[in-house]
């Protein structure tokens, strides 16, 4: 069983706490009680999350204007009993990072297979969006599994 999940990807503003928010949201409706984290391999530390992640979890009842971006670290690292990852960069550097953390580091898209969810930081509607879309389907796979 999985109770402390982390989600990784590069600034922590965009992909990582839309994964976090909607991950948790769906753990609770599924009557689980783990607690979800995120970070960025080169978190912007600090900065809020991105105005549009803001605005689509908004449109979904989620709120996370509170958020501010995290450092991956291997404090982090053990913390987390899986740890999801946008992309194998990221994955890569999670390794790097804590190379005890090999086993239990996934990309977010490993049950659909394995794809990679792009960065849509500073670009378009389209690519938010589509973003958006991979994480959905892929925690949807993911809550199967946990």
């Amino acid at each position: 069983m999985f109770n402390h999940i982390l989600v990784v990807c590069t600034g922590n503003i965009c992909r990582s706490p839309m994964a976090e928010i909607l991950l948790q949201q769906q753990l609770r409706q599924a009557g689980r009680n783990a607690e979800v984290r995120s970070a960025g391999v080169g978190a912007l530390v600090h900065y809020p999350a991105d105005a549009p992640a803001v605005d689509r979890m908004q449109a979904r009842g989620l709120d996370l204007s509170e958020h501010r971006a995290r450092q991956f670290t291997s404090e982090l690292a053990r913390w987390a009993d899986l740890i999801l990852v946008m992309d194998v960069r990221h994955r890569d550097a999670v390794v790097d990072i804590e190379p005890a953390a090999r086993g239990k580091t996934f990309l977010l898209g490993h049950w659909i297979g394995g794809v990679e969810v792009p960065d849509p930081y500073k670009l378009s509607d389209d690519v938010y969006n589509q973003a958006l879309d991979l994480i959905d389907q892929s925690l949807a796979a993911w809550i199967k599994k946990l």
